[in-house]
């Protein structure tokens, strides 16, 4: 599978592109943002960034890199299983259960857990993520759910903070439209 897809904010402002690629050994993930996204709607800060996701076959994240332009940088390394290392290395136990990402700025890391996951989202599942903050790239652990609703509709809340919205997505899992923050543009 090769896809790409491209992301409007709500209001218009922000647009994401996106490069997917997926073969039998995981997919490759390369996105853009330009600002503003959700991380700037509330901050007001311009910003792009440029992202790569590797993920595994069952779509676990194995790498997460980003570049702010003109600012800044995060590299993590994950195994799959809930253990995660920065650039240097050195284990970063604060992320640990964390299989997801999620970047603040993008639809496309949504799709990370709903692929995961698949069937079992047909109950409600509690999962940690690390969740990466745009513009500063910084990064914590945060706990959502995904519960599937019907054909390419979920509900995703956020458990650390209050907030919830349905999504829908394509035959792919990729975000066709998240209310009150991104939709997808006509290819």
């Amino acid at each position: 599978m090769q896809r790409t897809c491209r992301w409007s904010t709500e209001d218009g402002e922000g647009v994401e592109h996106l490069a997917l690629r997926q073969s039998g050994d995981g997919c490759a993930a390369d996105g853009v943002i330009v600002s503003p996204s959700f991380g700037a709607m509330f901050t007001g800060e311009l910003f792009a960034c440029r992202y790569a996701v590797a993920c595994d076959a069952q779509w676990r994240v194995r790498q997460v890199q980003l570049q702010v332009m003109g600012g800044a940088t995060l590299l993590l390394r994950g195994d799959g299983a809930g253990h995660w290392a920065g650039a240097d290395g050195a284990p970063l136990p604060g992320l640990d259960a964390c299989i997801d990402i999620d970047i603040s700025g993008t639809p496309f890391t949504n799709t990370l857990p709903i692929r995961r996951l698949g069937e079992q989202l047909r109950q409600r599942q509690q999962i940690r993520v690390a969740y990466i903050t745009l513009p500063q790239a910084s990064v914590a652990p945060s706990h959502q759910a995904y519960t599937a609703l019907g054909a390419g509709r979920y509900l995703f809340k956020s458990l650390s903070d209050p907030f919830q919205a349905e999504i829908a997505t394509d035959a792919d899992g990729l975000v066709v439209d998240y209310p009150g923050l991104f939709r997808r543009l006509a290819s």
